[in-house]
């Protein structure tokens, strides 16, 4: 995991929250109002009809109807752009911890109606407080945003990529089963510790210890994430993820 940096991390670019932005920022440009001739065509007023005054109060109408609607657009999605913003890690661009079991429990209550497979990965970043107590915490939360972005990288654009606290991170997997998360979580951890990261010339070894919980009907999304963590824990202990 490669961070060349001489005082702080390269910023994450992305996320749903940055479209988001876009989009209320494109609202609030101002739309053209249509010419009162236009307007009369639609409704079907004659055009001898359209005396002075007429046009002057048909375009006066228009351009106030225009003016709301537009008020309106910009209103939605400023909605929208706040609702990313709630919903959207401080770090980096994932989900917080909030939003992430929330989707958790959707991803569990389909898999209770439809019976389809999903799972639920955590991930725990070894030895964080040593890099941050030896280099500063702007070298750790370079080390985390890069694990943010090899989680989004090698991830389906269908699975779900959390922060769900300083140093842990989850994942949720749509249609797939104990098996295939356990070997996901794997590949995922060895794509983190196989990369290097470099910080202020000096380079720093990152590992992740991991575990997977398949979801079974009924189950409440905390159950769910707390069983992933018990699993973690267990293979922290057996030694799987540790530098």
């Amino acid at each position: 995991m490669k961070v060349s940096k001489t005082g702080g991390a390269t910023p994450v670019t992305g996320g749903s929250a940055v479209r988001a932005e876009t989009a209320y920022r494109n609202a609030a440009q101002p739309q053209p109002v249509p010419r009162a001739e236009d307007v009369a065509t639609v409704m079907g007023i004659p055009e001898s009809e359209l005396t002075p005054k007429v046009r002057k109060a048909l375009q006066e109408l228009m351009a106030e109807v225009y003016s709301l609607r537009q008020d309106l657009e910009e209103a939605r999605q400023r909605v929208g752009y706040l609702e990313q913003l709630a919903d959207q890690d401080s770090l980096a661009p994932v989900l917080n911890r909030r939003a992430f079991v929330r989707e958790l429990g959707r991803m569990a209550a389909f898999e209770e109606r439809y019976g389809a497979a999903g799972a639920v990965l955590y991930f725990d970043v070894n030895d964080l407080k040593v890099i941050n107590d030896t280099h500063g915490h702007a070298a750790g939360d370079a080390v985390l945003k890069r694990i943010c972005e090899v989680l989004l990288r090698d991830t389906r654009a269908s699975d779900v990529v959390g922060r769900l606290g300083g140093d842990e991170f989850g994942v949720i997997l749509a249609q797939s089963g104990l098996d295939v998360a356990a070997d996901k979580a794997d590949r995922l951890a060895a794509a983190i510790a196989a990369e290097e990261v470099v910080w202020e010339g000096e380079p720093l070894r990152v590992s992740v210890a991991y575990g997977a919980h398949a979801l079974s009907g009924g189950q409440q999304a905390d159950d769910a994430l707390k069983a992933a963590d018990r699993a973690m824990y267990a293979n922290k202990r057996g030694g799987r993820g540790e530098p």
